[in-house]
């Protein structure tokens, strides 16, 4: 197994759990040591329930990775935002391959220095765009590369979620707290939490490059800072166009990340809350419903499907195949198949252009 060091995922944190449980859900890596918290005694606490040494407990992210670099195989960032860009370098500095939750950094600027800087190293940065990991959207971007769609026209993605309906950040709650502080969120909130997401899916499904892009982000609970939901227009370097939208105050959503894509020959539709099943109508002929794990499944998605239909797989295994990919990886050189800091990158590129068209009244922005 390999060995890995956790930054981040302390009391109250919520994804460096889930993090820790998909490791240990494909069994390719051991947590060894960790600096869950900016408080020491807080980062003891944990590391002692999760059963590390105590001399493997560390005060600051630099004195873990300088005393830790030669021992682990990579390192996992999942603090909040801010902390994500300092974190990453100071990894990549000393050798360490890292994964990083998303979004990748503040800045683009910063996107692009940890990019370089993992090149330059010859180290592996990667990004943990969940969906990606999803057997039924590899089915879907199989199908597409294959040609059942013909040419893409029109692509619909959206991700609304209800948790911030109201002004949960004023209440102390942990999560929604530091999203809605600019200094620790970055210039979005919504945006960056689940947009994301969105802007990662569509071209890693479709193989469409944005090109072109109109946003509008909105600010929905009175009160608030940040924007809480957000629509955007989006044109690609083939004829095809697209609308987004994301929210986190779509009062009684819960996950409900949507595909939707359309061509000549053909449309799929995938809902992240019915993960299993992928919805395909060729033209002229009625819909059929793509089950995972039955014989209609590509060789693209088959390795990321464990368990016999019926039975549901979701977002922990999907995060577990995100992580079976990129351990595989350094341990054994494939091709990278996961998002990587250059979609990290993307991402934040895609932020910065929606923040701006957004304040300039919703102008057409056109990217590099």
């Amino acid at each position: 197994m390999l060995k890995y060091a956790m930054i981040g995922g302390g009391p109250g944190a919520f994804v460096g759990g889930v993090h820790r449980r998909a490791l240990a859900l494909n069994g390719t890596a051991k947590l060894v040591a960790g600096c869950f918290s900016r408080d020491l005694e807080k980062t003891r606490a944990i590391g002692l329930e999760l059963g590390l040494d105590e001399d493997r407990l560390y005060a600051t992210p630099e004195e873990m990775t300088r005393l830790e670099a030669g021992d682990i195989d990579f390192a996992v960032v999942v603090t909040s935002n801010e902390a994500h860009y300092p974190n990453v370098k100071t990894c990549l500095e000393y050798g360490i391959h890292v994964m990083c939750d998303k979004p990748f950094t503040i800045t683009s600027a910063q996107a692009e220095e940890l990019v370089a800087l993992a090149s330059e190293k010859e180290l592996i940065l990667a990004v943990t765009y969940t969906y990606a990991g999803y057997p039924m959207v590899r089915q879907a971007r199989e199908m597409i590369e294959r040609g059942d769609l013909g040419d893409i026209r029109f692509v619909n993605c959206e991700y609304p979620q209800g948790w911030l309906a109201e002004m949960l950040e004023t209440t102390g709650h942990t999560q929604a707290s530091w999203r809605a502080d600019p200094e620790r969120g970055g210039a979005t909130l919504s945006l960056g939490d689940v947009g994301s997401h969105v802007e990662h899916l569509v071209p890693f499904v479709t193989g469409l490059n944005l090109t072109r892009l109109a946003a509008r982000l909105d600010t929905l609970v009175e009160g608030r800072t940040l924007d809480d939901n957000g629509v955007i227009l989006t044109e690609y370097d083939t004829s095809a166009r697209g609308m987004y939208w994301y929210s986190q105050a779509a009062t009684g959503c819960v996950n409900g990340l949507k595909l939707r894509i359309f061509g000549d020959k053909g449309g799929l539709e995938w809902f992240q809350e019915d993960p299993d099943h992928l919805r395909y109508t060729p033209i002229g002929h009625p819909p059929q419903i793509i089950v995972r794990g039955m014989p209609e499944m590509l060789p693209g998605a088959i390795p990321y499907s464990h368990t016999p239909p019926g039975h549901p797989e979701g977002w922990l295994q999907a995060f577990a195949n995100i992580y079976s990919a990129f351990c595989a990886t350094i341990e054994h050189g494939v091709t990278p198949d996961f998002p990587t800091g250059e979609d990290g990158l993307r991402g934040v590129r895609f932020i910065e252009a929606c923040v701006e068209s957004s304040r300039n009244g919703t102008t057409w922005i056109d990217l590099a």
